[in-house]
């Protein structure tokens, strides 16, 4: 662990996008609890209850926090939200999630995580964001069979389009971080759990189905693994990454990718086991 680790400093201004997202919630949180300003951006889709965003949402709510219903398509909006408010650091937690249902929607993916993406890189260009920290995924490793994956084994065999839309943010943020000299951290999200939680992710969806007494659908006889991480792990992560902007590598380029998981990933069928015996 690196030794010149700075704290997060509440007199700088943070932009959350996605931010009535489950992680995106519980960061604004802990940023808001820090006595930090936060700048929030989500447009509320309807991928899984709007109501559950807003109820997130509504917990923020304070003098230091200021909402903005957009969507990171939407550059001229963003534009003006980064002249407003000074915006220092960025933190691209808003994207369209959801690895099976990119599969019907793909178009839906383009727009929120390429064009938006390549908005917030423009942005961070032209207002000198001190850090950019963005979320990738635990996705990208396709194909990968071995366990536990590390950052330096190959990911160019995506097995869907929102894995594919997760490491081309990487290469761009990397070619942003090369030409333009914006300092950028990825981090490779594994399955994420706790309070305010995605209601299609597995441990919620499993659950619901097992109260209800319906067969619940695996695939490939639950042989998968699942490196579940709690929330609180998530949160304390980006506490430490987003005020310590990565050193320079060999090229003199401030980039950083990181997995952000517990390392101790659970076969899904031994998963199921569990949720049935605790909820009888």
């Amino acid at each position: 662990m690196r030794k010149d680790l700075v704290r997060l400093e509440a007199s700088k201004v943070y932009l959350v996008t996605g931010a009535a997202g489950f992680i995106g919630f519980h960061l604004a949180r802990r940023l808001l609890a820090l006595g930090c300003t936060v700048i929030a951006v989500d447009n509320l889709n309807d991928y899984y209850e709007v109501s559950l965003k807003e109820e997130r949402l509504r917990l923020l709510a304070c003098e230091r926090f200021t909402f903005y219903r957009t969507d990171l398509a939407n550059y001229s909006e963003l534009d003006s939200i980064f002249k407003r408010h000074g915006i220092e650091y960025v933190i691209n937690l808003a994207a369209q999630a959801g690895v099976r249902y990119s599969i019907d929607n793909p178009y839906a993916y383009l727009q929120s995580n390429l064009v938006g993406f390549l908005n917030i890189l423009e942005l961070c260009r032209h207002h000198e964001v001190k850090h950019l920290v963005y979320a990738s995924s635990s996705s990208v490793y396709g194909l990968n069979s071995k366990i536990p994956y590390s950052t330096t084994d190959k990911v160019d065999n995506p097995v869907s389009l929102y894995a594919a839309t997760k490491k081309s943010n990487e290469l761009m943020a990397h070619a942003y971080t090369h030409l333009y000299h914006i300092p950028s951290t990825g981090l490779r999200f594994f399955t994420v759990y706790g309070p305010y939680g995605r209601p299609d992710m597995a441990y919620f969806s499993f659950s619901k189905r097992i109260m209800e007494e319906k067969s619940i659908k695996v695939f490939n006889k639950g042989d998968m693994w699942r490196d579940f991480t709690y929330i609180d792990d998530i949160i304390a992560a980006l506490e430490r990454i987003i005020p310590n902007p990565p050193k320079a590598n060999e090229f003199g380029d401030q980039y950083k990718v990181y997995n952000i998981g517990n390392n101790k990933p659970v076969r899904l069928s031994r998963f199921v086991e569990i949720l049935e015996h605790c909820l009888g």
